[in-house]
C-alpha cells in the first residue's frame, strides 16, 4: 500500500487578510505543485496550520484538494488528533472524501505511553481501508515512537509508512531493521532527505517544497536513479535556505517566503504571527543567495 515515491509537499493553508481560508488560492497552489514536479500533496499537516482550523475548514481543505488534484498525484490528508475518537472521526471523513492516505501525528500534550500509542494507532487503522502515515516529531509533541512500537504497528494492514522527524539517525536505522521492509520511510526534515534515503527511505514530506518543488523532487529522483552525487550536491545547495525556513516556528518563514515570491500564502493565524525583522532579513538573504527573485 505504498502511497508515493519522491517529494510530498506539506502544503500551506493560504489565508485571506481577514484570516479566512483562501480556497481559491489553495487550488492555484495545487496546480503550481503538480506543474513543478511535486509527487504528492499532503494537506492539513503542521505546515497547513491544522490546529488553528475548525473541523469544517479542515475537511473543506481536504475536499478542495482532492477535487482539484483529480487523481493527478496522491493526496494524503492530515487527520491527527490527541483525542483518539476525534482522530477516528476525521479519518473516516477524509476517506469518504477520497483521500489516498492519511497522516497521523502522535498524540500531543496529553501524550501517551508506548502501549497507548499502539492502541491509538490500532483504533485508527481498524476504522479505515486506506494507508496511514504515522508522524513522529518529538520536538513538537513531546512523544517519541520507539522502533519496537513502530515494528508492532507495521504489522497492521493499513499502517504503511512513517514520516520521521526525530533527527535520531540511530533510532531510525533501528526502526528500519525492526520493521524489515513493512514500513515506508519519509523524511520529515528537509535537511535530512539524503540520509534517510540512504536508509531505504522513499522520499520526503517537505516544507521547502512549498517554494522549491522541482528541486525537492529532484533530490529524491537523482538519488533513486543512481545519481548520488547529484542528489548530495542539490541537498547541500539548498541547506542554508532549509535552515532559514526554520529560524522561526514553521510555517511562519515559509509563508513569508511564498508571499515574497508572489505565491500569496497570506498571513498565519494566531498564535502564529508575522516574522521578526531580523529573521525576515535572514530569510531574504538566504533566498537571494539561492537565486530566488524577490
Amino acid at each position: 500500500m505504498s502511497i508515493f515515491t519522491g517529494s510530498g509537499v506539506a502544503i500551506v493553508t493560504p489565508f485571506n487578510t481577514d484570516s479566512s481560508v483562501n480556497y481559491e488560492q489553495l487550488e492555484t497552489l495545487i496546480d503550481f505543485h503538480i506543474d513543478n514536479g511535486t509527487d504528492c500533496i499532503v494537506v492539513c499537516g503542521t505546515t497547513g496550520e491544522t490546529p488553528a482550523l475548525t473541523d469544517e475548514e479542515q475537511l473543506e481543505c481536504i475536499k478542495v484538494t482532492i477535487d482539484k488534484v483529480n487523481k493527478r498525484v496522491p493526496v494524503i490528508a492530515g487527520a491527527g488528533s490527541n483525542s483518539t475518537s476525534h482522530a477516528v472521526s476525521l479519518s473516516k471523513d477524509a476517506e469518504k472524501l477520497g483521500a489516498d492516505g492519511l497522516l497521523h501525528v502522535t498524540p500531543y500534550y496529553n501524550k501517551a505511553t508506548q502501549k497507548g500509542l499502539i492502541e491509538h494507532y490500532t483504533a485508527i487503522a481498524k476504522c479505515v481501508n486506506i494507508p496511514i502515515v504515522m508522524y513522529n516529531v518529538p520536538s513538537r509533541t513531546g512523544l517519541n515512537i520507539m522502533p519496537k512500537t513502530a515494528a508492532k504497528l507495521s504489522r497492521l494492514d493499513t499502517i504503511t509508512a512513517m514520516k520521521e522527524a526525530s533527527s535520531n539517525i540511530v533510532q531510525i536505522s533501528q526502526m528500519m531493521v525492526e520493521c524489515d521492509g513493512r514500513l515506508d520511510l519519509y523524511s520529515g526534515n528537509d535537511d535530512q532527505i539524503l540520509p534517510l534515503l540512504s536508509l531505504g527511505g522513499k522520499g520526503v514530506i517537505s516544507v521547502i517544497a512549498n517554494i522549491l518543488p522541482q528541486e525537492t523532487h529532484d533530490i529524491v529522483k537523482k538519488y533513486m536513479s543512481g545519481d548520488i552525487e547529484g542528489s548530495r550536491t542539490l541537498q547541500f545547495k539548498m541547506f542554508k535556505l532549509m535552515k532559514a525556513l526554520f529560524c522561526e516556528v514553521n510555517p511562519i518563514p515559509v509563508k513569508e517566503a511564498m508571499n515574497l515570491m508572489g505565491l500569496n500564502a497570506g498571513p498565519c493565524r494566531l498564535p502564529l504571527t508575522s516574522m521578526e525583522e531580523a529573521h525576515l532579513e535572514l530569510l531574504k538573504n538566504a533566498m537571494k543567495a539561492f537565486g530566488i527573485n524577490i
